[in-house]
C-alpha cells in the first residue's frame, strides 16, 4: 500500500535534518508535524475525501497534464495551500510564469514542506510534499528566476488558493 510506503518514506522526520529516502526537514518541522492527525487518515478515507485527480496526485505521487489547471493563470493577490490539509505553501508573490504548464514558484514556505530524492524518471529530482499531511505537490527545480534561482514545479490539483 502507498501510504505505508509514504509513512516509511516521510516517517523520518523525528531524526531532523535528513531521514529515510533523501527527505529533508529542519528539526523544528519534526516537532512541529511528527504526530500529525492528518498522518493517521487511511488511503481509503483519503479517497472518499478528495476529487479523484486530486487524491492520485497527493495520495500515489501523479502528476497532472500540463496546462490543465486554472491555478496556472491565477494572478490574484492570496495564499496556495495544500489541498489535502490546509497547510499554506506558497504567497501569491513567489509564482512566476515558467511556461512549463503548472503553477511555478521561486519561494515556498520551507518549514511546510518535506522533500525526497525521485528517481522515478530517467533523470533524478527532488520531490516535495505537504509536511502536515505528506500530500504530494511537485517538483523543484534549480532553473527558476532570481532571487532564489529555484522553481517549485506544483501541481495546480494539490492546490487550493485563498484570495486576500
Amino acid at each position: 500500500m502507498l501510504t505505508n510506503r509514504r509513512a516509511v518514506l516521510f516517517g523520518s522526520l523525528g531524526l531532523g535534518v535528513v531521514g529515510l529516502g533523501g527527505l529533508t526537514a529542519m528539526p523544528a518541522l519534526a516537532a512541529n508535524f511528527a504526530n500529525s492527525p492528518w498522518r493517521k487518515i487511511s488511503d481509503a478515507e483519503w479517497k472518499k475525501r478528495l476529487p479523484p485527480l486530486a487524491y492520485s496526485i497527493l495520495r500515489h505521487e501523479a502528476t497532472e497534464y500540463a496546462g490543465t489547471s486554472p491555478l496556472e493563470k491565477e494572478h490574484r493577490h492570496g495564499t496556495f495551500v495544500c489541498l489535502g490539509c490546509g497547510l499554506p505553501l506558497f504567497k501569491s508573490e513567489w509564482k512566476f510564469e515558467s511556461g512549463t504548464g503548472w503553477p511555478s514558484f521561486f519561494r515556498a514556505w520551507d518549514a511546510n514542506l518535506v522533500k525526497k530524492t525521485d528517481r522515478q524518471l530517467l533523470e533524478v529530482r527532488t520531490a516535495y510534499a505537504c509536511a502536515q499531511c505528506l500530500g504530494h505537490q511537485g517538483h523543484v527545480f534549480d532553473d527558476g528566476p532570481k532571487p532564489t534561482g529555484l522553481r517549485y514545479c506544483n501541481n495546480g490539483a494539490s492546490l487550493k488558493f485563498i484570495p486576500g
